[in-house]
């Protein structure tokens, strides 16, 4: 649970306080009062969080965080809180489902988006160039990895044609 000390105090207590108020929200939902997730800042990628349902554990992408302050304490705290309390109230269901949407629209009066629009070149690993007849496309480490091993072949979702690796495979 080590914060990055690039991380300013004042933005670590206001996603506390942005946890706390969509708890607020959410309390009445419950019979028992809720333990407050902890927030862990281990998060990597181009992912802005995630919700470890089991750690009762919200992971946070520090640099995204860092970038995205206003976004984080508005969409990505009460996005990640959703999934553990949807987990807690209904148990295993639909990650992005009826239940999460409901918990985000209904009770926390918060867009229901499956997904962030945030900017990730600071963060997005390298990539290859990949083709097919209508565009070009560009894969992560791990789906090259998966294409070259033969594990998998992507196709795209436009055209329909397999992507074949391009000459030159750096963007």
């Amino acid at each position: 649970m080590k914060t990055p000390s690039r991380l300013p105090i004042a933005l670590q207590q206001a996603l506390h306080r942005s946890l706390r108020h969509y708890l607020t929200l959410a309390a009445p939902l419950f019979e028992t009062p809720i333990e407050v997730p902890t927030i862990s800042w281990q998060q990597r990628g181009t992912t802005a969080g995630s919700a470890w349902l089991n750690e009762w554990q919200i992971r946070l992408n520090p640099v995204l965080a860092l970038e995205n302050q206003l976004a984080f304490a508005e969409q990505v705290i009460p996005h990640e809180l959703a999934h553990l309390l949807v987990w807690k109230k209904f148990g295993r269901v639909a990650p992005h489902g009826r239940e999460w949407r409901w918990m985000m629209e209904e009770v926390f009066g918060v867009n229901a988006e499956r997904t962030h629009s945030f900017a990730t070149t600071s963060v997005a690993g390298k990539t290859f160039a990949y083709h097919c007849q209508c565009q070009q496309h560009f894969l992560t480490l791990r789906r090259h990895n998966r294409v070259l091993r033969k594990e998998t072949q992507y196709r795209c979702r436009r055209c329909g044609q397999p992507l074949q690796i391009s000459e030159c495979s750096e963007p």
